[in-house]
């Protein structure tokens, strides 16, 4: 059995990015572990999805569990900063949120968790944080310290391939199997993921994609049915969320590469 933790900034994002791979790690008898940075205090909720005075951080936090269920994870950490908010914003200024986190400091809190479960592999995201959020990009920078600080065997940063979700789409609305009416959003904008060019890896997660809605739903504050990710059609979803894609550099040699990291993780080319 190896272990796989997967970092990540605030609640819900485990769902939509590693879900996948976890829930796949975790059927193979592997242990995953979700660590987050933030407790989300600054998404945005459903509207009237809060009991009255419930407050959001913590409706957000016992919907990590429910995630983390659904997914298979046997531990869920909190790092303990909060929100930055979108980049730009007054918030990021504030001396206790994670952007504004001193990155030694924040990779040894780190650290402690990867001390203790010894993982075989670490997922944070990409140097840009997937499309530019100040406490992904920070995920990133301080991920990558805790796994040297721990010596991790292999890093992996999730990504969004933009060339193979802008193919898939427009293929999609060529051949008119979108429904009337529904129309995905732009992947575009050059800070929205990585050229497939930049990409290493790939995890097929199609098996999985049950367990990956169910991790969706488990965050409803932040996700109604009618979020365009849950109310994508079932062949939509399975093409755009069934494969998750990953930067590994540098990629472990055959004869030190972890059994987990085989058995997940597929080279693109």
């Amino acid at each position: 059995m190896g272990t796989i933790v997967s970092f990540h900034a605030h609640p819900d994002d485990e769902s939509i990015g590693t879900a996948g791979t976890l829930a796949r790690a975790a059927a193979a008898g592997h242990r995953v572990v979700l660590v987050f940075a933030t407790r989300g205090e600054l998404g945005e909720p459903v509207p009237g999805v809060l009991e009255p005075g419930e407050q959001l951080a913590v409706r957000r936090s016992a919907e990590c569990y429910a995630s983390a269920a659904a997914i298979g994870a046997k531990r869920v950490e909190f790092l303990g900063y909060t929100d930055s908010g979108m980049m730009g914003d007054p918030t990021n200024e504030a001396p206790y949120c994670f952007w504004q986190a001193n990155v030694e400091h924040a990779a040894r809190r780190l650290a402690v968790i990867l001390d203790e479960e010894e993982p075989d592999v670490l997922t944070v995201y990409d140097d840009n944080g997937g499309y530019g959020h100040p406490d992904h990009i920070q995920v990133h920078r301080v991920g990558m310290r805790a796994a040297e600080l721990s010596a991790v065997p292999v890093v992996a940063q999730q990504t969004i391939n933009r060339d193979w979700m802008v193919r898939g789409m427009r293929g999609l609305a060529d051949s008119g199997e979108l429904p009337e009416g529904w129309r995905p959003p732009s992947f575009d904008e050059p800070s929205f993921g990585k050229p497939e060019s930049e990409i290493t890896h790939r995890v097929d997660a199609i098996d999985f994609i049950e367990q990956k809605r169910a991790s969706m739903r488990a965050h409803a504050s932040q996700m109604a049915p009618d979020h365009f990710l849950l109310a994508m059609p079932e062949p939509v979803f399975a093409l755009g969320m069934g494969t998750e894609f990953f930067i590994i550099d540098p990629v472990p040699s055959p004869a030190a590469a972890p059994e987990l990291f085989d058995e997940l993780f597929t080279p693109l080319r």
